[in-house]
């Protein structure tokens, strides 16, 4: 068995797929690992060290796909690279993102494409999750961007000269990202407080020394069945942006990091509430791929509106490769040994699995995951 990595084409993308530490496991595994040249420089891993830990370094990308039985990105393939994959070659990343366009074209090129993005929250599922592991280097590395352009002292001191009082951070929206920018704006800290729509949430922003901030609503309202944040009524809407609007006045950072799966991100911060902000303020909006949850936010820009700094970067894990490399590698690797049967020495896709049938796009030759249903 052969297994795949190439750089990643995105001039905002310095994540890799796999690490040196994780190659010796896959050796175990009876798989071959080879690696376009400098796939892992953005992320601090060179060459050298891929070499030490038993990988094979190619030329040129197509070069380590032609032969590939397993492709490993982080980001989709450009279209070039999906014709230089062989049928029957078994694709892993975050693919969920795509157009109908590259849908169809793994299933003409008969590549089975796994999207990590619809793992199953399952308890067997846990160390695949990517979705977590970069989301937690996204909350922590938000906070750090805030306070990095914030331009006052965050914890508080007591000097002899006077007190500075500590600032103030909401955090909107306490998934994973949204408890681990607590979690950093704490330990830094700050005075936090937080706001979801899933009162369920309530007692785990609270274990992280934050304030809740909620609307009342009907007992798990604002979540679905799979944990995820749920659109809301429009009277909830309501109550909620008035609410945010009290809130944000009061506070020097926001951190927004809203989501609603398969749906544009909530706008939660509206063009008036950042002008009543305080001046010298940041927002930090992660959802700007999505749309942004504050109306004047910019994809991957800062800009300053009304004296408030709005950073918008889409790919805050990027901004942190070596550490987020790490995890998403480990991750992956946790996902592959599921379709390697190692006495047979070759790829075997258990279909009945919750966890793969969850996460197939395509498969010889057919679209089968129901989100792409129109794209057949």
């Amino acid at each position: 068995m052969k297994l795949a990595v190439i750089k990643e084409k995105d001039a905002n993308e310095r994540r890799v797929a796999i690490t040196p530490e994780i190659i010796g496991d896959y050796v175990k595994l009876g798989i071959e690992v080879n690696i376009e040249k400098e796939s892992g420089e953005a992320a601090g891993f060179s060459d050298e060290a891929y070499k030490q830990a038993g990988a094979k370094i190619g030329a040129t990308a197509n070069a380590v796909l032609s032969e590939a039985d397993i492709v490993l990105k982080v980001q989709a393939p450009v279209a070039g690279n999906i014709t230089a994959m062989k049928s029957g070659a078994v694709l892993v990343g975050l693919l969920a993102s795509q157009e109908a366009n590259i849908i169809k074209k793994y299933a003409d090129s008969k590549i089975s494409v796994f999207a990590m993005e619809y793992l199953p929250r399952i308890t067997r599922a846990q160390s695949m999750d990517v979705l977590s592991s970069q989301s937690n280097i996204a909350g922590y590395k938000a906070v750090v961007d805030a306070f990095a352009e914030f331009d006052r002292v965050v914890p508080m001191m007591t000097t002899a000269a006077g007190t500075i009082r500590p600032a103030k951070v909401l955090v909107l929206g306490a998934g994973v990202a949204g408890l681990q920018a607590i979690a950093t704006a704490r330990r830094m800290g700050a005075i936090v407080s937080a706001f979801d729509v899933r009162s369920v949430v309530k007692e785990q922003v609270q274990s992280l020394g934050a304030t809740f901030v909620e609307v009342p609503a009907e007992a798990d309202e604002g979540e679905t069945k799979g944990g995820y944040a749920k659109e809301m009524s429009e009277a909830y809407k309501k109550k909620q942006a008035t609410l945010i609007h009290d809130t944000i006045k009061a506070n020097d950072i926001v951190i927004c990091t809203a989501l609603i799966p398969g749906r544009p991100a909530p706008q939660l911060i509206t063009e008036k509430m950042v002008k009543d902000m305080k001046p010298g303020s940041v927002i930090v909006d992660l959802a700007t791929a999505s749309g942004g949850n504050c109306a004047l936010s910019q994809r991957n820009k800062i800009v300053s509106e009304f004296g408030v700094k709005i950073i918008g970067y889409d790919n805050m894990p990027a901004r942190v490769p070596y550490d987020s490399s790490r995890l998403y590698a480990r991750n992956l690797f946790n996902f592959v040994q599921l379709m390697v049967n190692q006495k047979m020495n070759k790829i075997k896709i258990d279909f009945e699995d919750e966890i793969i049938q969850n996460c197939l796009i395509t498969h010889d030759g057919r679209i089968v995951h129901p989100n792409y249903n129109k794209s057949k």
